[in-house]
């Protein structure tokens, strides 16, 4: 976004308290036309918050929030909204189309309007093929796009996507980003809240981190994993056996992170080639035995877990400490 740009979306000084707790703090953010912008953070971090915040479901303590320049909540700002909400939204027993004209008129189009509308929305979500067949028998990935296609009915300025891909196969994730990005390259808006890392990576010119209720860091995918881990890999420990509370807490207290399973574990730190040799030896002299080492540049997934780490936990990054 350029300086001389007004954004899409203005969230200033934003604030939401819920009795005693504080869920956002003074957050800030802007997206401009035509931006994808990644909202990350773990559950309870404030993310569906702010959405109903931008959509004036919700009203801020304090804090401004403008949508095109028009603020939340009035009608004028609520026309420049798309919301795809998690959930689907549909009706399962009517076809695709007849979905989209429901919609359509339940939003208050004129029904000249509408049917210009929904052609629009078919092509755009790439529905056309399927626009005559009933949304029950569609695949997730295709009903995802059906949600879209109501969402954008209006042509909205900004587009606010939560979760859109959940649940749907790499196939269909792919088409839902191609759909998002077209969007996007047509001058739309979009904030999107995703735990899907990968699809931030790849589709987010900017992301942010939303934790204690503001969205700190924020800035390009890659920027922020080159300042943060500053040239180091990913060195990823597959384990051959269970480890004893001993060696678990050896790997801990070396700001080893456990993966999906306890047979897997990982770090940052300086590596080169010869790093998973010396590794294994130093293991196995404390009874860890790996079945494999491999080395990864990091990715938002690897931030994420740098982030929600209390900084208390963070030991420093030395693998020659691992045992």
């Amino acid at each position: 976004m350029t300086p001389a740009a007004t954004p899409i979306l203005a969230v200033e000084a934003l604030e939401v308290r819920f009795g005693t707790r504080n869920v956002l703090r003074g957050l800030n953010l802007a997206i401009a036309s035509g931006e994808i912008f990644g909202l990350l953070g773990p559950n309870g971090a404030g993310k569906t918050t702010l959405i109903r915040t931008i959509c004036g479901r919700v009203t801020p303590t304090a804090g401004d929030v403008t949508i095109a320049g028009h603020k939340r909540g009035k009608r004028a700002a609520l026309n420049h909204i798309g919301l795809v909400p998690q959930e689907l939204a549909l009706y399962m027993h009517l076809s695709v189309r007849e979905n989209l004209v429901a919609f359509g008129r339940l939003s208050g189009l004129r029904r000249k309007d509408t049917h210009r509308a929904v052609d629009w929305a078919l092509e755009a979500a790439r529905l056309r093929e399927r626009a005559d067949d009933p949304v029950d028998i569609l695949s997730g990935g295709w009903k995802r796009r059906v949600n879209i296609a109501a969402a954008i009915l209006h042509n909205p300025s900004l587009l606010i996507l939560d979760e859109p891909t959940v649940g749907v196969d790499v196939d269909a994730r792919n088409e839902l980003q191609d759909v998002i990005r077209d969007l996007s390259l047509s001058g739309m808006a979009v904030l999107l809240a995703t735990h899907d890392l990968d699809q931030a990576e790849t589709l987010c010119a900017t992301v942010g981190f939303l934790r204690d209720g503001v969205i700190a860091p924020k800035g390009t995918p890659r920027g922020l994993i080159a300042e943060t881990f500053e040239g180091q890999k990913e060195i990823i420990l597959e384990l051959r056996r269970k480890l004893t509370k001993k060696q678990r807490d050896a790997l801990v207290r070396s700001s080893f992170i456990a993966g999906t399973s306890e047979m897997s574990w990982s770090v940052m730190g300086a590596a080169d080639g010869s790093t998973s040799v010396g590794l294994a030896e130093r293991l196995e002299r404390v009874g860890i035995l790996v079945r494999e080492i491999r080395l990864r540049e990091p990715g938002l997934d690897s931030l994420f877990l740098h982030l929600s780490r209390k900084k208390t936990d963070r030991a420093p990054m030395v693998i020659e400490e691992a045992a």
